[in-house]
């Protein structure tokens, strides 16, 4: 069976990782700004002084202590400032978008460029004008946006005077930035995507939190609150504009029992529930599912939630359930010895799979088992909006011309392309591809360049040196070639 005639094929970026332009045009900073550089075995860390002028670092995560304020240390890099500088390229990104065939891209909208601290009551308008000749653009190429509200970039202003998303406070802000999307751009966008990989806040904890109760608490009320807010972002979008279709956005690794014993079974089975069926299963079918019971209990967490909550999750469905998929992880009950880690991954070896230079096992027959149990599960349409291979690529200099010569990301994403095609022939209803990113980018987890996932290739090193020229990789005319021929010619 052939992909669908009316496929959408692209390629996707976050804001904060690809445009840069950090303090331009009103725009308000974000916590990625302040944060530094990393690689697979060095974490990243936030920056600050404290009252009294000191220089601080602290997690990701952290918050600051009273009196501290922001700040970008000399001494330190933050790739996020400038990022892949998309800001000030993006209509020449977009020619080369084009010229691979592109029928769609999804992106988003920086929230701090249109509302710069997160409580204004009026949007930034040169922010709003800028994204509209965004979408402008693609449409004049015939590109279809796909557009996600909110991609790990919360205004640093809500989490200042707010607290982060622990405070219900920031459902209203939420909404208001939705709101204010969808009536600007009614007409130039029609997917949207409410929050990025929203189950994040779980499954970090196993790779970044200390795995207390009181993580669990904090995690499980900030998420009910974006469960909340997505819910009348749904609602406040279909008010404005029927044609709009918005859906749920969930970091999805297939996850694997490491042996046959049955309790292994039963805890990759309750893992794969607290890592992608809580989050999706709110977003479509607008109720906390059984399990929840045992999930909270097992962190003796307690929900605080409002009158009016469960009407708004019950009216606010999702549309259509997107993912992103870059490999499977196996759960064990057993001690074991062969391990892999490294950039959120950590826990037993495959031994049937080979592994990334990051440590992420590549694993193609994972997806075609995702799309099929997932489209079972939920009944709407799906797509896949991030999937990819992060690699070192290497410039050579050929009859004067830069090349980049990629072919085991070719060989990644064709065993991909080919899991998908498997799995719409039995009967899921995929309708959309868009691996990340198209183009190189800052990597989220490590903040290198080095860690590529791009057909286009930045000249920019992890130290912030480069021209930012783009180059077109041998992936490049694949993915062209793919899209072309509709997922037909894979050589």
């Amino acid at each position: 069976m052939a992909f669908p005639k009316d496929f959408m094929w692209g390629g996707a970026v976050s804001a904060g990782q690809y445009e840069g332009g950090w303090q331009e045009d009103g725009r308000g900073p974000c916590r990625m700004d302040y944060t530094t550089g990393g690689t697979r075995t060095k974490a990243r860390y936030v920056t600050y002084e404290l009252a009294d002028g000191t220089p601080m670092k602290g997690g990701r995560e952290d918050r600051l202590p009273q009196g501290a304020r922001w700040a970008s240390l000399p001494e330190c890099y933050y790739p996020n400032q400038v990022a892949v500088d998309g800001y000030h390229r993006i209509f020449d990104d977009i020619e080369l978008m084009a010229q691979m065939g592109f029928t769609c891209y999804r992106m988003s909208i920086g929230w701090s460029r249109l509302f710069p601290t997160g409580t204004e009551r009026t949007p930034n308008r040169e922010g709003v004008e800028y994204y509209r000749r965004v979408f402008e653009c693609l449409r004049a190429h015939n590109i279809e946006p796909v557009v996600t509200l909110l991609h790990f970039d919360t205004p640093l202003g809500l989490e200042e005077s707010c607290g982060g998303w622990e405070n219900r406070e920031l459902i209203d802000h939420f909404v208001r930035f939705c709101t204010t999307c969808f009536m600007e751009y009614k007409g130039l966008v029609r997917y949207w995507l409410t929050i990025n990989e929203i189950n994040n806040l779980l499954s970090l904890i196993d790779f970044m939190g200390d795995g207390s109760d009181t993580s669990y608490q904090h995690a499980y009320q900030q998420l009910h609150h974006q469960f909340v807010a997505s819910a009348k972002a749904v609602q406040v979008g279909h008010a404005i504009d029927s044609a709009n279709r918005i859906g749920c956005m969930i970091a999805s690794a297939a996850t694997y029992p490491h042996t046959c014993d049955p309790a292994d079974i039963l805890a990759a089975d309750h893992k794969r529930q607290e890592n992608a069926y809580y989050c999706g299963d709110v977003q479509v079918f607008g109720r906390y599912p059984t399990y929840a019971r045992r999930l909270w209990g097992e962190h003796d967490v307690e929900l605080a939630i409002a009158d009016g909550d469960m009407d708004d999750l019950a009216a606010g469905t999702v549309d259509f359930y997107t993912f992103s998929y870059y490999n499977s992880n196996v759960v064990t009950t057993h001690k074991v010895t062969d391990t892999v880690g490294g950039n959120f991954q950590v826990g037993a070896r495959n031994e049937y799979l080979t592994y990334s230079d990051w440590g992420w096992a590549m694993d193609p027959t994972g997806l075609q088992w995702q799309l099929e149990t997932l489209y079972d599960r939920y009944q709407v349409p799906i797509m896949i909006v991030e999937n990819g291979l992060g690699a070192f690529d290497e410039v050579v200099e050929e009859d004067g011309e830069k090349r980049i010569h990629d072919p085991y990301r070719i060989d990644y994403l064709r065993e991909h392309v080919q899991a998908m095609e498997r799995a719409i022939a039995n009967g899921v209803d995929l309708v959309g591809y868009t691996p990340w990113g198209w183009i190189d980018l800052v990597s989220m987890g490590t903040g290198e360049m080095r860690k590529r996932y791009g057909f286009v290739y930045v000249d920019m090193d992890d130290e912030g040196r480069g021209t930012l020229d783009r180059y077109r990789k041998d992936s490049f005319w694949w993915y062209q070639r793919c899209i072309t021929s509709n997922g037909k010619e894979l050589g």
